[in-house]
């Protein structure tokens, strides 16, 4: 019976040590979940209020915006390679940031669905006609959950009658493509627009030839294009200007073809001479010119080292090696030891036979080719002849575009939570600037800001447990030492003792304490079981008692510290003092 009852009470002190043990991580993502609510409250965020600006197309996605916005319910149209049709199953939502949110009450367009199609359009209220004014074109991504293979990219849709938004799909035609892009090593901002042929009336895609990257970060990223109209062009990532240049010089394939081409009639002659030089046909090799001399010969003058052990095998059996206890002899053979490299030739030139080196033949050759000259028939690089261009145009103004009748955002992304905002389509850049500073600059401040508080801090690992601090971070500061403590002990417990003495201590009263539980259960009543309640109650004063000396084991781990770096001290002045 005294055996049940204290196998009871070690059962007790089990349970106690293991409510111990889940109070430290309690205790522990309590801190940290405190000091994130902290950092995170203690950024202070501007609210939302929507603009007085006006434009041809402005969108905050305010609480009217399904009235704008329609989500396709198209199949996207797939090259002839491939039978497989996808549909556009990805949802939307407008909703506020869920990670680095800078700004209260600021909501955003939202792609919902990793690894799905996603199609949205809207109309704008009146066609966006450019002709002769600027275009800027500016919007809002952030990427909360990054961007390893997708697109964020808008496209400002072709005016026509057929443009119904249930119907928006890859096929579509569109007028300019414009946002960042990336998956795999390809990163970059789009800006493509598709040009008219003027005299075939077909439409070709011309793409920027040198794309700023796209930034890949989790707070907001502020994309702006501008298109003026002397075909200059400019894109700016969070107002900081990437690219300049003109839609006729930097674009491929180029607005305007060549005015002359290629004669495709044109052959060349079979006669024409194209090499330039020629081995010399009057050259011969010399009489003394051996081309069988090998490159390599016996070195005749190299002798043998005098610690070279002609004697010693260049591998020994493994002496370590031992026979398997699984070996049969009669059904696997004999077992014979592996090899491995004799030491004793690790100590000298060299063991085993002796042989001279090789050295270069210094009579080597090799084989003999006459030199090259001039070649006197050369007649240059052949050429076909030029011929006026029949499908030559030149267009002057691509920067004239065809009528715009809506924006649209068709994706295919294998991340979700991407959010678009702040969208600006007219023709004013001051105005687009306002809009940036009323939004755009606020929020990124915020973001920022609480983004560098949260970051976690740099593991600068300490050179040795003194440089810890236990005021700095009591909780790493507790679990750094009890590590330390548990991997000397694995080692050598004494020698863990010694050099972590306060954790050492902790921990002892902790044992005395639940030991003491125990001799008490062991000792009550005349040899009876304890009742439930009894245990119960026993368990709770143990890890009342426990959390106490718990408690004490961080004091004495604290003040352990100090007068250890306070010998340290002592004998760092002694030493510079002798």
């Amino acid at each position: 019976m005294r055996f049940a009852v204290v196998a009871t009470a070690l059962l007790s002190a089990a349970i106690v040590s293991a409510d111990v043990a889940d109070d430290l991580k309690d205790a522990s993502s309590s801190v940290s979940s405190a000091v994130e609510s902290a950092t995170s409250s203690a950024v202070e965020k501007p609210t939302f209020t929507p603009t007085t600006l006006k434009a041809p197309f402005l969108e905050q996605f305010t609480d009217d915006w399904e009235s704008r916005w329609k989500p396709s319910h198209a199949k996207k149209e797939n090259d002839k390679s491939t039978e497989e049709e996808w549909a556009y199953v990805g949802t939307w939502a407008v909703e506020e940031p869920s990670v680095l949110k800078g700004m209260e009450g600021d909501k955003g367009l939202v792609i919902k669905d990793k690894a799905a199609h996603h199609a949205i359009s809207a109309k704008f209220p009146k066609v966006i006609d450019n002709k002769g004014k600027t275009l800027v074109v500016q919007y809002e991504v952030k990427l909360q959950n990054g961007l390893e293979c997708g697109g964020a990219y808008m496209k400002l849709l072709q005016n026509n009658k057929a443009l119904h938004a249930e119907e928006f799909s890859n096929a579509s035609p569109y007028i300019i493509m414009f946002g960042p892009d990336k998956c795999g090593a390809t990163n970059k901002v789009h800006f493509i627009f598709r040009h008219k042929n003027p005299k075939t009336g077909e439409y070709e895609e011309k793409h920027l030839k040198n794309p700023p990257m796209a930034r890949i970060v989790k707070t907001t990223s502020l994309y702006t294009l501008i298109v003026k109209p002397d075909n200059s062009f400019e894109i700016k990532i969070d107002g900081e200007s990437l690219r300049n240049g003109t839609l006729l010089e930097d674009f491929t394939p180029s607005v305007n073809p060549e005015k002359e081409i290629d004669d495709p009639k044109d052959k060349k002659p079979d006669d024409w001479v194209d090499e330039a030089r020629i081995p010399d046909p009057e050259a011969k090799k010399p009489e003394d010119w051996d081309e069988e001399a090998p490159f390599e010969i016996v070195d005749e003058e190299a002798t043998q080292p005098e610690d070279w052990l002609e004697d010693e095998p260049t591998t020994i059996p493994d002496p370590e090696a031992e026979k398997p206890e699984d070996w049969d002899d009669e059904e696997d053979g004999d077992w014979i030891a592996p090899t491995v490299p004799n030491p004793k030739c690790d100590q000298v030139s060299g063991c085993g036979k002796w042989e001279p080196p090789t050295k270069k033949n210094p009579d080597y050759k090799g084989k003999w080719s006459a030199p090259f000259i001039d070649n006197p028939a050369y007649k240059g690089v052949w050429a076909p002849r030029k011929i006026k261009n029949p499908d030559y145009f030149e267009d002057k103004t691509p920067a004239k575009f065809e009528p715009m009748g809506a924006i649209g955002f068709e994706i295919w992304t294998m991340q979700n939570d991407i959010l678009f905002d702040n969208i600006y389509i007219g023709h004013s850049i001051e105005d687009a600037e306002k809009l940036k500073s009323e939004t755009f600059d606020l929020k990124i401040a915020a973001e920022k800001t609480e983004e560098e508080a949260s970051a976690p801090k740099p593991s600068d690992k300490p050179e040795s447990p003194m440089d810890l601090n236990f005021k700095e971070d009591p909780v790493h500061y507790i679990k750094e030492k009890f590590d330390l403590f548990l991997t000397i002990a694995k080692r050598d417990p004494i020698e863990a003792i010694k050099f972590v003495p306060e954790v050492a201590g902790g921990l002892g009263v902790l044992a005395v304490t639940v030991l003491a539980i125990v001799i008490s259960l062991a000792t009550m009543g005349s040899g009876a079981a304890p009742t439930k309640e009894q245990v119960k109650d026993a368990a709770k004063k143990a890890k009342d008692v426990t959390v106490e000396a718990k408690d004490k084991a961080a004091e004495a781990v604290a003040s352990g510290a100090e007068k250890a770096q306070a010998e340290a001290n002592k004998r760092a002045t002694r030493s510079s003092a002798t």
